[in-house]
C-alpha cells in the first residue's frame, strides 16, 4: 500500500499539470447538473454586471451598477473567458470551476509540502466537498479565487520563495481586497516568531522577507487610487461603505460576529465532525510506522496558519455587513488540513473518520441545518433559482407589460434579461423586503405596479430553538438585518391583490400577486382568468 501511494505521489510530482486537470474534470462532473443555472444573488446583483461592463466598455469601473470598489481581477478573467467562448451562463460556470480546480491544486501542493501525500489527498477531498466550497466552485463570486491564490502564496511562504510569495499575494488582493489579511497576519507572526521559537526551521532570515509580505499593499493601493480618481470614492459607493464599515463598529456586534466567525471556521455545516474528531484524538498517543513516530505539521507552520486564521476571524468581525461563510474560505481549508494531519498521526482508522466527515459534508450539502443560514452555502441556492425561474417565467408569460413590485435580487433578475431568468427585460418597482411595514407602504401606491413577486428573502427553519430566545431575535434584527417576510397569502391581502401563483421548495417559497387594476382591465375586455389558474388560486388560499 505504501509503495502504491509513493508511486502515485511520484507520478503527480512528475506530471504536476495532471493534478489541475484531474481536479477540473472531477469538479465538472460533480457540477454537471448546475452548469445551466441562472446567476444567483451577488452574482446577479454585482459581479456579472460588473464583468459584463468590463467586457463591453473595457472599463474596470462598472457603470450599470454602483461600484463597490472590489478589485477587478476576477471580473477581468470572466470578461476574457466571455471574449473567447462567448457570453453565457455555461461559460461562466466552467470558468469558475477552472478557478476552483486551480485553488484545490494549490491546497493539495501546500498540504503535501507541510505534511505528506495522504494528508494532501484527504484534505483536498474534504475541502472540495465542504458545502461552502462546493457551491462557490461554480458561482461567480470573488472569495474562492482569493482563497486559491492565498494557498499558492502560503506554499511559496513555507518554501522560502519570497518573490513568488509576493506575486501570489498581490494577485490575491486583486481578486478581493480582504486577501490582504493573510500577508499582514503573517507579518505579525514573523515579528513574534523569534520569541516563540529559537530555531528557524521554517523560514530563513531574510532582510527582504517582511517587506515582501507587505508588497501586496502596493497593487491594492494603486487600485484604490485609480478608483478614487474615477469615482471620487476610495472604498466604494457611500452606501456600500456605510453598510460594511460604519454600521459594524458596535462592540456587541463585533463580539457576536466574532463568535459567528469562529463557528464558521470550526463547526459550520458539518465541520464540527472533523474538528471534534481531531480534538478528541489529541488524547491518543502518536502512531508509529516501522518504529518511527508519524510526523506532524511543524509547529511553526501551524502557528503561521493560526495567525492567518485569527487575522481573518478578528478583522472580519469588525468590518463586513454580511457575515457570510464564504468570506472565511481562505482559512477553513487550513483548519481542515491541520485536523486531517492530526487524525492521521493519532487515529489508526483515520481513513474511516475521514469517510464519516465526507458523508457529513455531503449530507449538509443537501439537508438544510436547523438554524438560519445563507442560501449560497449549500444546494439551497439551487432551490432559490428554480423557484424564481418558475415564478418569473409565469409573470413574463401572463403579464409581459406590467410593472412588477419585488425586492432585490429579483428586481435585477427581471430587469436584466442577460441574467438568465426572463427573455425580455421587465419594469421593476423595488421594495426593501416583504415585511408587513414595507408591504403596507407599497399598498398605499399600488397604482404604481400591476403585479407583485414576493419570495422568502431569508431561510428560517420551521422549528428552531433560537426562536425562543427573544434577546437573540432582537440582536439579529438590530445588528444583522433580520426580518420576517409576510407569508404570500398575507402579502396578497395587505397589497389588495390576488395570489395567482405559489411554489415552495425545502423551506423557501415564491408567490405572484395580481393587483386589482389588472383584474378590472381583463374584465373590461372580457378576458377571464383561466379555469386552471382559478383552481390554483383557490388551492393556494
Amino acid at each position: 500500500m505504501k509503495t502504491d501511494l509513493h508511486t502515485v505521489d511520484d507520478f503527480f510530482r512528475s506530471h504536476p499539470a495532471l493534478i489541475l486537470l484531474f481536479f477540473f474534470f472531477a469538479l465538472l462532473l460533480l457540477h454537471i447538473s448546475l452548469l445551466r443555472l441562472p446567476y444567483f444573488w451577488d452574482e446577479a446583483g454585482y459581479y456579472i454586471p460588473a464583468a459584463r461592463d468590463l467586457l463591453l466598455s473595457g472599463s474596470p469601473i462598472p457603470h450599470s451598477t454602483p461600484s463597490n470598489a472590489h478589485p477587478p481581477l476576477v471580473m477581468a478573467y470572466l470578461a476574457l473567458c466571455w471574449k473567447i467562448a462567448g457570453f453565457s451562463v455555461i461559460a461562466t460556470r466552467v470558468a469558475m470551476l477552472a478557478v476552483a480546480a486551480f485553488s484545490l491544486t494549490g491546497l493539495f501542493r501546500l498540504a503535501r509540502r507541510v505534511a505528506n501525500f495522504e494528508v494532501a489527498v484527504a484534505s483536498t477531498l474534504c475541502t472540495a466537498l465542504y458545502p461552502v466550497f462546493f457551491t462557490q466552485s461554480s458561482l461567480a463570486d470573488l472569495d474562492l479565487a482569493a482563497a486559491g491564490l492565498t494557498f499558492w502564496a502560503l506554499l511559496a511562504y513555507v518554501e522560502n520563495r519570497w518573490a513568488a510569495m509576493a506575486l501570489w499575494f498581490s494577485l490575491a488582493v486583486l481578486a478581493k481586497e480582504t486577501a490582504i489579511l493573510a500577508p499582514v497576519s503573517l507579518l505579525a507572526w514573523e515579528l513574534v516568531r523569534p520569541r516563540v521559537f529559537r530555531s528557524h526551521i521554517l523560514v530563513r532570515d531574510s532582510k527582504w522577507r517582511n517587506w515582501l509580505l507587505l508588497f501586496s499593499v502596493v497593487p491594492l493601493g494603486l487600485w484604490y487610487a485609480y478608483h478614487y480618481h474615477e469615482t471620487g470614492f476610495i472604498f466604494g459607493n457611500p452606501e456600500f461603505f456605510r453598510y460594511n464599515v460604519q454600521a459594524t463598529l458596535h462592540p456587541l456586534r463585533i463580539l457576536l460576529t466574532f463568535l459567528m466567525r469562529l463557528w464558521q471556521t470550526v463547526g459550520y455545516l458539518g465541520l464540527y465532525v472533523l474538528t471534534l474528531a481531531a480534538f478528541f484524538s489529541m488524547w491518543l498517543p502518536p502512531l508509529s510506522d516501522a518504529g518511527e513516530q508519524r510526523k506532524r505539521i511543524l509547529p511553526e507552520v501551524q502557528f503561521a496558519f493560526l495567525a492567518v486564521i485569527a487575522g481573518y476571524a478578528v478583522a472580519l468581525s469588525i468590518v463586513g455587513g454580511a457575515v457570510l461563510a464564504r468570506y472565511m474560505l481562505p482559512v477553513v481549508p487550513l483548519v481542515v488540513m491541520v485536523c486531517v494531519s492530526t487524525l492521521r498521526r493519532r487515529v489508526r482508522m483515520w481513513q474511516g473518520v475521514i469517510a464519516i466527515v465526507v458523508l457529513a459534508f455531503v449530507v449538509a450539502l443537501f439537508v438544510n441545518p436547523p438554524y438560519g443560514f445563507s442560501l449560497e452555502d449549500n444546494l439551497a441556492y439551487r432551490d432559490y433559482i428554480v423557484l424564481h425561474q418558475g415564478a418569473e417565467t409565469f409573470i413574463e408569460a401572463h403579464y409581459p407589460n406590467a410593472r412588477v413590485l419585488t425586492a432585490w435580487p429579483a428586481s435585477d433578475e427581471i430587469s436584466r434579461s442577460y441574467l438568465g431568468y426572463v427573455k425580455q427585460p421587465m419594469k421593476a418597482f423595488r421594495v426593501e423586503d416583504f415585511t408587513i411595514e414595507q408591504l403596507i407602504s407599497a399598498g398605499e401606491v399600488r397604482s404604481n405596479f400591476g403585479v407583485a413577486l414576493v419570495f422568502s428573502t431569508k431561510y428560517e427553519p420551521p422549528h428552531s430553538v433560537f426562536d425562543r430566545l427573544r434577546w437573540w431575535q432582537e440582536w439579529k434584527t438590530r445588528f444583522f438585518g433580520f426580518h420576517r417576510d409576510a407569508p404570500p397569502a398575507a402579502a396578497a391581502e395587505i397589497l389588495g391583490g390576488r395570489l395567482v401563483y405559489l411554489d415552495r421548495r425545502n423551506g423557501q417559497w415564491v408567490g405572484v400577486i395580481e393587483m386589482q387594476q389588472i383584474v378590472e382591465a381583463r374584465a373590461r375586455v372580457g378576458a377571464g382568468i383561466p379555469t386552471r389558474l382559478a383552481e390554483q388560486c383557490s388551492a393556494n388560499r
